[in-house]
């Protein structure tokens, strides 16, 4: 579902929008800009495209061995699966283009913290928030889910026997 809505998405923007001019949608706050992106998320570059192709496919790899190993445990293997399919989308474009289609243009607030200024966000696209929203649903769900954490028993761990039965 992620990789399709995305890439259709993505064909949609390079087929009505010039590179680099915006498109207002929702005044400056929102607009579409067409952007091609040979670097990774919120526009790292620590490497070639293929660099970030090439970790990309070995993280997609653990990830889907992941979910394989969590099925049945919906609450890991879904978000999993947005953040697979998110990979996928952008890897699709690494692969044909060797750059990564983005046309999601937000301007959400400024930053200015320990000299980083930065005064309208990154363009992404909707494999960028599949992985991003996946992440963020992870990182609360391992900070505050229920873990599976059982309340300690009634049962006096005096009043069992070796063999697990209750000497009552």
């Amino acid at each position: 579902m992620v990789v399709i809505l995305d890439q259709v998405t993505k064909m949609l923007a390079v087929s009505n929008i010039t590179e680099g001019q915006p498109v207002e949608v929702l005044g400056r706050f929102l607009m579409f800009t067409l952007v091609y992106n040979q670097g990774g998320a919120m526009g790292t570059s620590f490497g070639s495209a293929n660099y970030y192709l090439i970790s990309s496919l070995v993280i997609l790899v653990f990830v889907l061995w992941y979910i394989y190993k969590s099925r049945g445990v919906p609450i890991t293997a879904i978000p999993l699966a947005f953040i697979a399919g998110g990979a996928i989308g952008n890897d699709i474009d690494r692969i044909r283009m060797g750059r990564v289609i983005d046309f999601i243009d937000i301007d959400f607030f400024d930053i200015s913290l320990f000299g980083f200024e930065l005064q309208r966000w990154w363009v992404f696209n909707i494999a960028d928030i599949a992985i991003t929203c996946a992440i963020v649903f992870l990182l609360l769900h391992l900070i505050f889910g229920d873990h599976g954490q059982k309340t300690p028993s009634s049962t006096d761990p005096q009043d069992t026997i070796a063999d697990g039965t209750s000497s009552s």
